[in-house]
């Protein structure tokens, strides 16, 4: 029994690792969610290999009681989930910048710790659509705690 097991596993890892990716070399775009504030990034995916890659983010705020920037870096693997779409999950972090109007706050300097996971649809024109969850851990004075954000991300693939 444990030889049908053990070639049935075999087979299904074959097939899911032979089965071919549909991640473009590189994407460029918006990521659209809630963010901590900083609303819509700047997005660039480049492709590593066959089913990873590298995405970068930059988020910026300016607002009436302060400006920010924000910048993610992140290291995805990507798995066919069915025909054209993808799922993906990955792990980095990232640095950003607080700065307030009124000294009611200290300006501040943070670094975060982020996961990724979420879904992907590649269209047949360059076309991308994305949904993903992204929890951070930011260790500053100001941002010292665990923060969820959910996107969605709109790409031009070349």
């Amino acid at each position: 029994m444990k030889k049908y097991f053990l070639f049935a596993f075999a087979i299904f890892g074959f097939a899911t690792i032979t089965y071919g990716q549909d991640i473009s070399d590189n994407a460029i775009g918006l990521r659209l969610g809630d963010s901590d504030g900083f609303g819509a990034e700047v997005s660039y995916q480049r492709a590593l290999g066959d089913n990873n890659r590298l995405e970068v983010d930059l988020g910026w705020r300016s607002g009436s009681a302060y400006d920010g920037f924000k910048l993610a870096g992140l290291y995805q693997w990507v798995w066919v989930l069915d025909g054209d779409f993808n799922w993906y999950a990955g792990v980095g972090g990232g640095v950003g910048s607080y700065s307030f109007d009124n000294k009611a706050f200290d300006d501040e300097t943070f670094v975060f710790a982020a996961g990724d996971i979420g879904i992907e649809y590649n269209f047949d024109i360059p076309l991308q659509l994305s949904l993903d969850f992204r929890p951070e851990l930011g260790f500053g004075d100001y941002r010292d705690d665990l923060d969820f954000d959910i996107a969605l991300g709109i790409r031009y693939r070349f």
